[in-house]
């Protein structure tokens, strides 16, 4: 296998494909609690929510969107499928599905504190596991050697 074989095939896996996409979903989601948190006061707002890991979890277990198993050929005789493309990002939706308060506002800011110390751990999580990735990737590379 050529130089940029080895190379494509190290970025493309698991690790290098789903981590940076958790990462990006765990800042875009730090930024949509901080908005929620900034508009706790504000009448008529909706709380935003990002939602990604169920997304990404139909996406490594085989689900297409819609909830279906994909197929697979048992049979070299079977005709072909080929599945829809599916790939997992974040996406911001609103929350219509609570109202507390007489100003029509849902935000409760004890869940959102909870949630983005939440998500800041989940974050530092990514991280370090990205990081280990990359050191093991290393370390493989140049044998153990500095």
């Amino acid at each position: 296998m050529s130089e940029s074989g080895v190379l494509e095939q190290i970025l493309n896996s698991s690790n290098f494909n789903y981590l940076p996409r958790a990462m990006t979903a765990a800042t875009i989601r730090q930024e949509v609690i901080a908005n929620n948190i900034a508009n706790v006061n504000t009448p008529n707002y909706r709380r935003s929510v990002v939602e990604f890991e169920e997304l990404l979890a139909r996406e490594i277990y085989g689900e297409e969107p819609d909830g279906k198993l994909k197929m697979i050929r048992t049979h070299d005789k079977h005709l072909p499928y080929v599945p829809l493309e599916f790939r997992a990002e974040p996406t911001i939706s609103l929350d219509n599905t609570t109202i507390m308060r007489t100003d029509d506002n849902n935000v409760d800011i004890d869940i959102e504190m909870a949630n983005l110390s939440k998500n800041q751990l989940y974050y530092n999580a990514l991280a370090t596991e990205l990081g280990g990735h990359i050191t093991r990737l290393k370390n493989a590379i140049t044998s153990g050697q500095q």
